[in-house]
């Protein structure tokens, strides 16, 4: 009978390693001649050999320290000092490294289990933990599935790291649409991606000229995972994390996800399309590329943040004609933005907008938010136990706005209910069903009510792993999904936009807000390097197309900069503007917008 989620964390969680059968480092278990299908491991003396139909590699102390092309012979690992860091470490709850390798009285062996797998089994003063080496016959992948354990409770993550990357390749990465940059970057160097929020897809690509190498996993159950990149010593570094499920403070190991690793020749393009046939096939995506509405991808332009004034429907009517046209309303509501979510009810001028908007052909999605919500509002009382909690410090998570600054949610719970005029918003972990009924109720009557066929739904991309992550079996993410897929089923039927786009919500959302880095930041510095590399357009535009997010006005060199960004990320061209003025005198950054998108609506 297979393990439900909560018995595997259980067991997981004192799983031992028994080191009184390991063979003598170096010994080699039989094999059968062919049975392999050309890929084989083999252990010699500390090392294990790597051959596959398209790379020979070499670890030693579960570091790799050789990865090599065999159709170019190109050699992407350097040499580099293995004493100095350890191949495997344990992230612990508040940060804290503990390097599992023979620098405290540690050993390490390294013994073959077959003639496709081999394993280090390393011990040490702070830990134990185990790098399965493997090869995959069928697709040449070299697969390394590294595992850590100690006795002190708070284990965040196995970190296992990948040292020694040669200088003249660029990481491509899915980060803010898509990056290629050099690792020592500074706006890549010692920095953390967790997956999904910000590591948008579970998988690197390390380019050169003519080819390269990439890092997967091949994950269909959503584990937490993370991306971490250099130190201040090192930038030829990355360090890929497995997370353990939150709560952690008692947690004892973690790891069991596999990372594959393989060679290519052409360009990034290469390897991002086999990433992408492989989530089509695992994710069922074809049948939701089935049902994606037509029209989706006829939109030549898009308003962020659009101003619910009747003029700026006949001025934007003049420029494009508005089928082609998406409309992003945050101000449509009896209520201030952000606030007393999750009520919906249309103001009188909303309503008069929506209206006006529909009848001459727009694109028009109001903003509603997913799981954010006014504690006090009445509804609070039914969700108030599945609020977001921070994984380390065990905060609620969310925000409020007070005297033009934001401050932290109280911990108070007369304080939380009794302060509306602060703005306090909380988040309810998505997996909740009670929270996505309350929501769907709400949304539905908007949505009848206004005659609604699409809907933005806020902070879509706003899940990751917390203190609570399991609410009825799923963790915020999956939850998420959910989530999603619940509200495109309202009434009718619902196109959904929403905030980013990974590899999770793009599996429900029809267009995605996309971030930039420094979107929200009046500091641009680095931002002109992030262009060029439209990666997540390239993964996911079949399914979720990409709007921009804030600052586009042009009325700056900072929001030209951004436009040209997005522009080269290949998302929907995109305007926030604040009146028709605006859209009847552009400027010439609004020009260029506008052109681009006049030359987008005359193609068939």
């Amino acid at each position: 009978m297979p393990l439900d989620r909560r018995s595997f964390l259980k067991v997981a969680g004192v799983a031992g390693v028994s080191l009184s059968h390991s063979p003598v480092a170096g010994q080699v278990a039989p094999v059968q001649a062919g049975a392999s299908g050309g890929a084989k491991v083999h252990v010699a003396g500390d090392e294990v050999h790597v051959e596959t139909p398209t790379l020979t590699a070499v670890f030693r102390k579960g570091f790799l320290t050789s990865l090599k092309s065999r159709s170019s012979g190109t050699e992407y690992i350097r040499p580099f000092d293995l004493s100095s860091r350890a191949a495997l470490e344990l992230v612990f709850v508040q940060g804290d490294l503990a390097r599992i390798d023979e620098s405290k009285f540690g050993k390490i062996v390294a013994r073959q289990v077959s003639d496709t797998r081999a394993e280090f089994i390393l011990q040490s003063w702070d830990g134990d933990g185990v790098i399965a080496i493997s090869a995959d016959p069928a697709s040449g992948d070299l697969l390394v599935e590294p595992s850590g354990y100690s006795s002190r409770p708070g284990v965040r993550a196995a970190r296992w790291n990948l040292r020694g990357i040669a200088e003249n390749l660029h990481l491509v990465a899915p980060f803010f649409q898509g990056v290629k940059l050099p690792l020592s970057d500074t706006l890549l160097r010692n920095s953390d991606w967790p997956w999904p929020s910000a590591w948008e897809a579970g998988f690197v690509i390390m380019t050169g000229t003519t080819g390269g190498f990439w890092v997967r996993t091949e994950d269909t159950r959503y584990r937490y995972k993370a991306l971490h990149i250099g130190s201040e010593q090192e930038a030829q570094l990355l360090g890929f994390d497995t997370e353990a499920y939150g709560p952690v403070d008692e947690s004892l190991s973690a790891g069991g996800l596999t990372w594959r690793i393989n060679c290519f020749n052409g360009d990034w393009k290469v390897p991002a399309a086999a990433y992408r046939d492989w989530l089509w096939q695992a994710y069922g995506l074809s049948r939701r590329e089935s049902e994606r509405p037509s029209w989706m991808h006829d939109v030549a332009l898009a308003v962020s943040w659009c101003p619910t004034q009747p003029d700026v429907l006949d001025a934007l009517g003049g420029v494009v004609p508005p089928a082609r046209v998406l409309l992003h309303l945050p101000n449509w509501r009896t209520d201030s933005y952000d606030e007393n979510y999750p009520t919906y009810v249309a103001s009188d001028a909303g309503r008069a907008f929506i209206k006006k908007a529909q009848q001459m052909g727009f694109r028009v999605m109001p903003h509603f938010n997913s799981i954010d919500m006014d504690p006090s509002h009445p509804a609070y009382q039914f969700v108030r136990d599945f609020q977001y909690r921070d994984i380390q410090s065990k905060r609620l998570l969310g925000w409020s706005w007070y005297e033009r600054r934001v401050i932290g949610v109280p911990e108070s719970n007369s304080n939380r209910i009794g302060h509306r005029d602060k703005k306090v918003m909380v988040k309810i972990h998505p997996g909740l069903s009670m929270w996505r009924s309350i929501l769907g109720e709400n949304m539905l009557s908007a949505v009848r009510q206004l005659n609604l066929d699409t809907v933005f739904i806020d902070v879509t991309l706003t899940t990751f792993n917390l203190h609570n992550s399991l609410v009825e079996g799923m963790t915020s993410t999956e939850g998420m999904l959910k989530l999603i897929d619940y509200v495109a089923g309202l009434g009718k039927g619902l196109v959904v936009a929403g905030e980013g786009l990974n590899e999770i919500t793009m599996q429900g959302q029809s267009f995605a807000q996309a971030h930039l880095f420094r979107s929200w930041q009046t500091n641009i510095e680095g931002l002109e390097r992030t262009g060029g590399c439209p990666l997540n357009e390239f993964l996911f535009g079949r399914l979720c197309r990409t709007i921009g997010y804030s600052g586009l006005s042009g009325k700056d060199e900072a929001e030209e900069l951004r436009m040209r960004i997005h522009a080269e990320h290949q998302a929907i061209p995109t305007i926030t503007i604040r009146s028709a003025a605006e859209i009847l005198q552009p400027n010439r950054a609004v020009k260029r917008v506008f052109e681009r998108a006049r030359d987008l609506a005359r193609r068939p």
